[in-house]
Protein backbone atom coordinates (compact mmCIF):
# COMPACT_ATOMS: atom_id res chain seq x y z
CA UNK A 1 0.00 0.00 0.00
CA UNK A 2 1.45 3.17 -0.89
CA UNK A 3 2.18 6.34 1.88
CA UNK A 4 0.48 9.45 1.30
CA UNK A 5 3.92 11.67 2.20
CA UNK A 6 1.59 15.06 1.87
CA UNK A 7 -0.41 13.06 4.63
CA UNK A 8 0.28 15.74 7.57
CA UNK A 9 0.54 12.83 9.94
CA UNK A 10 3.94 11.77 8.82
CA UNK A 11 5.69 15.36 8.21
CA UNK A 12 6.98 15.28 11.76
CA UNK A 13 9.15 12.24 10.60
CA UNK A 14 9.91 13.42 7.30
CA UNK A 15 11.47 16.78 9.01
CA UNK A 16 13.42 14.85 11.65
CA UNK A 17 14.79 11.87 9.45
CA UNK A 18 16.12 15.07 7.04
CA UNK A 19 17.62 16.81 10.23
CA UNK A 20 19.64 13.74 11.13
CA UNK A 21 20.73 13.07 7.28
CA UNK A 22 21.97 17.00 7.59
CA UNK A 23 23.39 16.75 11.06
CA UNK A 24 25.31 13.21 9.78
CA UNK A 25 27.06 14.71 6.76
CA UNK A 26 28.14 17.69 8.63
CA UNK A 27 29.49 15.67 11.13
CA UNK A 28 31.29 13.55 8.64
CA UNK A 29 35.50 13.66 8.19
CA UNK A 30 36.71 15.76 5.13
CA UNK A 31 39.63 13.64 4.44
CA UNK A 32 43.20 13.76 5.38
CA UNK A 33 44.53 17.06 5.53
CA UNK A 34 48.10 17.93 3.51
CA UNK A 35 51.41 16.95 5.11
CA UNK A 36 54.42 18.19 4.53
CA UNK A 37 58.20 16.97 5.68
CA UNK A 38 60.08 20.26 6.62
CA UNK A 39 63.55 20.53 7.50
CA UNK A 40 64.85 23.25 9.99
CA UNK A 41 67.33 26.26 9.42
CA UNK A 42 70.50 25.70 11.02
CA UNK A 43 73.70 26.51 11.12
CA UNK A 44 76.84 25.43 10.09
CA UNK A 45 80.15 25.41 7.67
CA UNK A 46 80.22 24.66 3.71
CA UNK A 47 82.88 24.50 1.90
CA UNK A 48 82.79 24.84 -1.74
CA UNK A 49 85.15 22.35 -4.16
CA UNK A 50 85.32 22.78 -8.12
CA UNK A 51 85.72 19.28 -9.54
CA UNK A 52 88.31 18.22 -12.79
CA UNK A 53 90.20 15.72 -14.16
CA UNK A 54 93.89 16.32 -15.39
CA UNK A 55 96.46 14.16 -15.95
CA UNK A 56 100.28 14.10 -13.70
CA UNK A 57 103.28 14.91 -15.61
CA UNK A 58 106.79 16.30 -14.75
CA UNK A 59 107.71 19.81 -14.06
CA UNK A 60 110.26 19.86 -17.11
CA UNK A 61 110.28 16.76 -19.69
CA UNK A 62 112.65 16.63 -21.98
CA UNK A 63 112.52 15.02 -25.18
CA UNK A 64 115.76 13.77 -26.38
CA UNK A 65 115.85 13.36 -30.55
CA UNK A 66 119.00 13.13 -32.94
CA UNK A 67 119.97 15.09 -35.85
CA UNK A 68 121.73 12.35 -38.24
CA UNK A 69 120.36 9.56 -39.67
CA UNK A 70 121.89 6.19 -38.94
CA UNK A 71 121.36 2.35 -36.89
CA UNK A 72 121.65 2.42 -33.22
CA UNK A 73 124.36 0.68 -32.21
CA UNK A 74 124.72 1.09 -28.70
CA UNK A 75 122.20 1.81 -26.15
CA UNK A 76 123.46 2.98 -22.75
CA UNK A 77 120.04 3.67 -20.91
CA UNK A 78 116.52 2.23 -20.47
CA UNK A 79 113.47 2.97 -18.82
CA UNK A 80 114.06 4.45 -15.02
CA UNK A 81 117.75 4.98 -15.34
CA UNK A 82 118.77 8.10 -13.88
CA UNK A 83 121.08 9.97 -15.86
CA UNK A 84 123.89 12.75 -15.77
CA UNK A 85 123.48 16.24 -17.77
CA UNK A 86 125.89 15.15 -20.55
CA UNK A 87 125.89 11.43 -20.18
CA UNK A 88 126.15 9.37 -23.15
CA UNK A 89 122.60 7.66 -23.60
CA UNK A 90 122.75 6.33 -27.06
CA UNK A 91 125.05 5.87 -30.31
CA UNK A 92 125.02 5.51 -33.89
CA UNK A 93 126.83 3.73 -36.53
CA UNK A 94 129.36 6.23 -37.43
CA UNK A 95 131.06 4.39 -40.04
CA UNK A 96 129.34 6.75 -43.06
CA UNK A 97 130.12 10.27 -41.26
CA UNK A 98 133.83 9.14 -40.18
CA UNK A 99 134.00 8.35 -43.91
CA UNK A 100 132.78 12.06 -44.50
CA UNK A 101 134.94 13.45 -42.03
CA UNK A 102 137.97 12.13 -44.09
CA UNK A 103 136.87 12.85 -47.27
CA UNK A 104 136.14 16.95 -45.63
CA UNK A 105 139.42 16.39 -44.04
CA UNK A 106 140.82 15.67 -47.72
CA UNK A 107 139.07 18.77 -50.22
CA UNK A 108 140.09 21.14 -47.56
CA UNK A 109 143.76 19.72 -48.05
CA UNK A 110 143.54 19.93 -51.82
CA UNK A 111 141.71 23.55 -51.13
CA UNK A 112 144.74 25.00 -48.96
CA UNK A 113 147.73 23.19 -51.42
CA UNK A 114 146.03 24.86 -54.29
CA UNK A 115 145.96 28.33 -52.47
CA UNK A 116 149.35 27.87 -51.76
CA UNK A 117 150.27 27.51 -55.46
CA UNK A 118 147.61 30.14 -56.61
CA UNK A 119 149.71 32.57 -54.31
CA UNK A 120 153.27 31.85 -55.42
CA UNK A 121 151.96 32.31 -59.21
CA UNK A 122 151.15 35.69 -57.85
CA UNK A 123 154.19 36.59 -56.64
CA UNK A 124 155.61 35.91 -60.13
CA UNK A 125 153.36 37.80 -62.16
CA UNK A 126 154.42 40.69 -59.57
CA UNK A 127 158.12 39.86 -60.52
CA UNK A 128 157.39 40.09 -64.65
CA UNK A 129 154.56 42.86 -64.74
CA UNK A 130 157.62 45.90 -63.92
CA UNK A 131 160.15 43.73 -66.27
CA UNK A 132 157.58 43.57 -69.27
CA UNK A 133 158.06 39.61 -69.26
CA UNK A 134 154.36 39.64 -67.66
CA UNK A 135 150.65 42.17 -68.78
CA UNK A 136 149.24 43.72 -66.17
CA UNK A 137 145.82 41.43 -67.29
CA UNK A 138 147.85 38.72 -65.85
CA UNK A 139 148.52 40.03 -62.62
CA UNK A 140 144.89 41.06 -62.48
CA UNK A 141 144.06 37.04 -63.15
CA UNK A 142 146.24 35.88 -60.66
CA UNK A 143 145.23 38.02 -57.82
CA UNK A 144 141.48 37.08 -58.37
CA UNK A 145 143.07 33.34 -58.21
CA UNK A 146 143.87 33.80 -54.86
CA UNK A 147 140.98 35.41 -54.07
CA UNK A 148 138.97 32.35 -55.75
CA UNK A 149 141.45 30.03 -53.90
CA UNK A 150 141.07 31.34 -50.22
CA UNK A 151 137.16 31.21 -50.54
CA UNK A 152 137.36 27.50 -51.45
CA UNK A 153 139.80 27.12 -48.41
CA UNK A 154 136.94 28.66 -46.21
CA UNK A 155 133.96 26.18 -47.67
CA UNK A 156 136.40 23.31 -47.41
CA UNK A 157 137.07 24.43 -43.83
CA UNK A 158 133.24 24.74 -43.07
CA UNK A 159 132.57 21.50 -44.76
CA UNK A 160 135.18 19.94 -42.44
CA UNK A 161 132.87 21.57 -39.33
CA UNK A 162 130.32 20.02 -40.63
CA UNK A 163 131.12 16.73 -41.42
CA UNK A 164 132.75 16.36 -37.45
CA UNK A 165 130.03 17.94 -35.83
CA UNK A 166 127.40 15.19 -37.93
CA UNK A 167 130.10 12.52 -36.00
CA UNK A 168 129.81 13.82 -33.02
CA UNK A 169 125.84 13.65 -33.21
CA UNK A 170 125.90 10.07 -33.35
CA UNK A 171 126.70 10.05 -29.77
CA UNK A 172 123.51 11.27 -28.17
CA UNK A 173 123.94 12.25 -24.42
CA UNK A 174 121.61 13.36 -21.84
CA UNK A 175 120.47 17.09 -22.07
CA UNK A 176 119.39 17.44 -18.73
CA UNK A 177 120.19 15.84 -15.08
CA UNK A 178 117.29 13.33 -14.94
CA UNK A 179 115.05 10.03 -15.43
CA UNK A 180 114.35 8.28 -18.22
CA UNK A 181 110.43 7.84 -18.88
CA UNK A 182 110.77 6.66 -22.31
CA UNK A 183 112.65 4.61 -24.64
CA UNK A 184 111.70 4.67 -28.33
CA UNK A 185 114.19 3.12 -30.13
CA UNK A 186 115.74 -0.08 -30.36
CA UNK A 187 119.46 -1.79 -30.57
CA UNK A 188 119.95 -2.23 -34.46
CA UNK A 189 117.06 0.28 -35.06
CA UNK A 190 117.50 2.98 -38.01
CA UNK A 191 116.30 6.19 -37.51
CA UNK A 192 115.97 8.66 -40.45
CA UNK A 193 116.58 12.15 -39.61
CA UNK A 194 114.45 13.80 -42.33
CA UNK A 195 111.82 16.23 -42.39
CA UNK A 196 111.44 15.75 -38.22
CA UNK A 197 113.44 15.16 -35.91
CA UNK A 198 113.57 11.03 -34.79
CA UNK A 199 112.51 10.97 -30.71
CA UNK A 200 115.09 8.65 -29.09
CA UNK A 201 114.07 8.84 -25.15
CA UNK A 202 112.42 11.26 -22.54
CA UNK A 203 114.03 12.66 -19.97
CA UNK A 204 111.54 14.19 -16.76
CA UNK A 205 113.86 16.19 -15.01
CA UNK A 206 112.87 15.95 -11.79
CA UNK A 207 109.70 13.98 -10.48
CA UNK A 208 110.06 14.72 -7.49
CA UNK A 209 107.73 17.27 -8.31
CA UNK A 210 105.19 17.27 -10.77
CA UNK A 211 102.34 19.36 -12.71
CA UNK A 212 98.50 18.30 -12.81
CA UNK A 213 97.14 19.99 -16.17
CA UNK A 214 93.64 19.79 -15.00
CA UNK A 215 90.36 20.97 -17.58
CA UNK A 216 88.08 23.31 -15.44
CA UNK A 217 84.70 24.45 -17.11
CA UNK A 218 83.78 27.63 -18.40
CA UNK A 219 80.92 27.95 -16.12
CA UNK A 220 83.77 27.02 -12.83
CA UNK A 221 87.35 28.42 -14.14
CA UNK A 222 85.84 32.08 -12.55
CA UNK A 223 86.57 30.46 -9.60
CA UNK A 224 89.31 29.02 -9.38
CA UNK A 225 93.00 31.33 -8.39
CA UNK A 226 96.29 31.27 -8.17
CA UNK A 227 97.18 29.88 -4.71
CA UNK A 228 93.98 27.54 -4.15
CA UNK A 229 94.65 24.45 -2.65
CA UNK A 230 93.49 21.85 -4.27
CA UNK A 231 92.90 17.41 -3.05
CA UNK A 232 93.34 14.76 -5.72
CA UNK A 233 93.09 11.19 -5.67
CA UNK A 234 94.61 8.86 -8.40
CA UNK A 235 93.09 4.98 -9.23
CA UNK A 236 96.45 3.50 -8.38
CA UNK A 237 96.25 4.72 -4.87
CA UNK A 238 92.47 5.15 -4.40
CA UNK A 239 92.61 5.40 -0.58
CA UNK A 240 95.01 7.92 -0.45
CA UNK A 241 94.17 11.64 -1.21
CA UNK A 242 96.73 13.99 -2.05
CA UNK A 243 97.25 17.80 -1.97
CA UNK A 244 98.73 20.36 -4.58
CA UNK A 245 98.16 24.00 -5.17
CA UNK A 246 97.19 25.79 -8.18
CA UNK A 247 100.35 27.25 -10.16
CA UNK A 248 98.23 29.12 -12.92
CA UNK A 249 95.38 29.60 -14.38
CA UNK A 250 95.70 29.45 -18.02
CA UNK A 251 93.83 31.79 -20.53
CA UNK A 252 93.44 29.79 -23.93
CA UNK A 253 90.41 27.80 -24.23
CA UNK A 254 89.82 24.14 -25.49
CA UNK A 255 86.39 23.13 -26.86
CA UNK A 256 85.80 19.60 -27.36
CA UNK A 257 82.35 18.95 -28.78
CA UNK A 258 80.58 22.23 -27.81
CA UNK A 259 81.91 22.16 -24.23
CA UNK A 260 84.52 24.77 -23.72
CA UNK A 261 87.18 24.20 -20.50
CA UNK A 262 90.45 26.10 -19.70
CA UNK A 263 93.43 24.40 -18.64
CA UNK A 264 94.82 24.72 -15.36
CA UNK A 265 97.99 23.87 -13.69
CA UNK A 266 98.51 22.60 -10.11
CA UNK A 267 101.54 21.98 -8.61
CA UNK A 268 102.27 18.97 -6.79
CA UNK A 269 104.92 17.77 -4.44
CA UNK A 270 105.71 13.80 -4.92
CA UNK A 271 108.66 13.26 -2.98
CA UNK A 272 108.80 9.71 -2.17
CA UNK A 273 108.18 9.56 -6.43
CA UNK A 274 104.95 7.41 -5.44
CA UNK A 275 103.33 9.33 -8.02
CA UNK A 276 103.62 8.33 -11.84
CA UNK A 277 103.59 10.20 -14.81
CA UNK A 278 100.70 10.00 -17.07
CA UNK A 279 98.38 9.25 -14.27
CA UNK A 280 94.90 10.64 -14.36
CA UNK A 281 94.07 12.61 -11.42
CA UNK A 282 90.32 13.16 -10.28
CA UNK A 283 91.18 16.75 -8.49
CA UNK A 284 89.02 18.96 -6.27
CA UNK A 285 89.71 22.56 -5.89
CA UNK A 286 88.39 24.24 -2.83
CA UNK A 287 86.94 27.74 -4.01
CA UNK A 288 84.99 29.00 -1.02
CA UNK A 289 85.08 28.05 2.74
CA UNK A 290 81.95 29.33 5.13
CA UNK A 291 82.06 29.05 8.84
CA UNK A 292 78.76 29.19 11.34
CA UNK A 293 76.60 30.32 8.52
CA UNK A 294 72.72 29.62 7.68
CA UNK A 295 72.42 27.00 5.34
CA UNK A 296 69.76 24.44 4.12
CA UNK A 297 69.38 21.32 1.89
CA UNK A 298 69.40 21.80 -1.38
CA UNK A 299 66.06 19.65 -1.80
CA UNK A 300 64.46 22.87 0.06
CA UNK A 301 65.68 24.63 -3.09
CA UNK A 302 64.18 22.18 -5.75
CA UNK A 303 61.15 21.51 -4.03
CA UNK A 304 58.27 22.58 -6.18
CA UNK A 305 54.71 21.85 -4.74
CA UNK A 306 51.92 19.95 -6.64
CA UNK A 307 48.93 22.06 -8.26
CA UNK A 308 46.07 22.56 -5.92
CA UNK A 309 48.27 23.31 -3.06
CA UNK A 310 46.66 26.53 -1.07
CA UNK A 311 49.43 29.06 -0.37
CA UNK A 312 49.21 31.60 2.34
CA UNK A 313 50.63 34.71 -0.08
CA UNK A 314 50.96 34.33 -3.77
CA UNK A 315 54.26 32.92 -4.88
CA UNK A 316 56.47 35.55 -7.04
CA UNK A 317 56.36 35.92 -10.67
CA UNK A 318 60.39 37.09 -10.54
CA UNK A 319 62.85 37.39 -8.67
CA UNK A 320 66.80 38.45 -9.22
CA UNK A 321 69.58 36.39 -10.40
CA UNK A 322 70.91 35.63 -6.55
CA UNK A 323 67.22 34.71 -4.97
CA UNK A 324 65.73 31.09 -4.53
CA UNK A 325 62.32 30.46 -4.27
CA UNK A 326 61.61 28.10 -0.92
CA UNK A 327 58.64 27.40 0.80
CA UNK A 328 57.80 27.05 4.46
CA UNK A 329 54.33 26.41 6.00
CA UNK A 330 52.13 29.07 6.65
CA UNK A 331 50.05 29.87 10.03
CA UNK A 332 47.67 27.11 8.75
CA UNK A 333 49.82 23.80 8.50
CA UNK A 334 47.74 23.14 5.15
CA UNK A 335 48.87 26.05 3.64
CA UNK A 336 52.55 26.77 2.16
CA UNK A 337 54.47 30.37 2.60
CA UNK A 338 57.01 30.95 -0.55
CA UNK A 339 59.50 32.47 0.98
CA UNK A 340 62.93 34.31 -1.68
CA UNK A 341 65.73 34.02 -0.25
CA UNK A 342 69.90 34.91 -0.99
CA UNK A 343 71.62 31.25 -1.55
CA UNK A 344 75.65 31.37 -1.33
CA UNK A 345 77.39 28.84 -1.81
CA UNK A 346 77.01 25.31 -2.21
CA UNK A 347 78.84 21.99 -1.27
CA UNK A 348 76.41 20.15 -3.59
CA UNK A 349 74.09 19.03 -1.18
CA UNK A 350 73.14 21.87 0.92
CA UNK A 351 73.33 25.75 0.51
CA UNK A 352 74.01 28.99 2.57
CA UNK A 353 71.37 31.28 2.74
CA UNK A 354 72.86 34.88 3.50
CA UNK A 355 69.13 36.33 3.72
CA UNK A 356 65.37 35.48 3.78
CA UNK A 357 65.16 32.94 6.59
CA UNK A 358 66.06 32.96 10.64
CA UNK A 359 67.60 29.71 12.20
CA UNK A 360 65.21 27.29 12.88
CA UNK A 361 62.50 28.25 10.74
CA UNK A 362 61.05 24.99 8.81
CA UNK A 363 61.28 24.83 4.85
CA UNK A 364 59.44 22.06 2.96
CA UNK A 365 61.32 19.66 1.41
CA UNK A 366 58.51 17.21 -0.05
CA UNK A 367 55.30 16.79 0.25
CA UNK A 368 54.43 13.77 2.46
CA UNK A 369 50.27 13.72 1.27
CA UNK A 370 48.13 16.22 0.04
CA UNK A 371 44.06 15.63 -1.07
CA UNK A 372 42.69 15.43 -4.30
CA UNK A 373 39.49 15.51 -6.14
CA UNK A 374 40.00 12.27 -7.86
CA UNK A 375 41.55 10.16 -5.26
CA UNK A 376 41.22 11.92 -1.83
CA UNK A 377 44.77 12.13 -0.89
CA UNK A 378 48.42 12.84 -2.91
CA UNK A 379 50.85 10.25 -2.07
CA UNK A 380 54.03 10.68 -0.37
CA UNK A 381 56.91 12.05 -3.07
CA UNK A 382 59.78 9.63 -3.98
CA UNK A 383 63.22 10.99 -2.08
CA UNK A 384 64.92 13.02 -4.17
CA UNK A 385 68.27 12.42 -5.52
CA UNK A 386 71.48 14.74 -3.67
CA UNK A 387 72.74 17.03 -6.04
Amino acid sequence: MALNLMNPRYLPRIFAATLLAFLGSACRPLGPAARFETVPVRRGDIVQHVTASGTLSPVVSVEVGSQVSGKISALHADFNSPVKKGQLVAEIDPTVYEAALQQAAGELAGARANLTLRRQNLERKKILVPAKAASQLDLDQANAEVAQAEATVVIREAALASARANLGYCKITAPVDGVVISRRVDLGQTVIAAMTTPLLFTIAQDITRMNIAAAISEAEIGLVKEGQPVSFTVDAFAEEIFDGVVSQVRRSPTTTQNVVTYETIIAVENPGRKLFPGMTANVSVLVAERKGVLKIPNLALRYSPPEGVPFEQSPPKEFGRTQRLVYALGTNPAELKPVLVKAGITDGTETEIAAGLDENAAVVVSTLSFPTKSTGFLPKEPPHPPQ
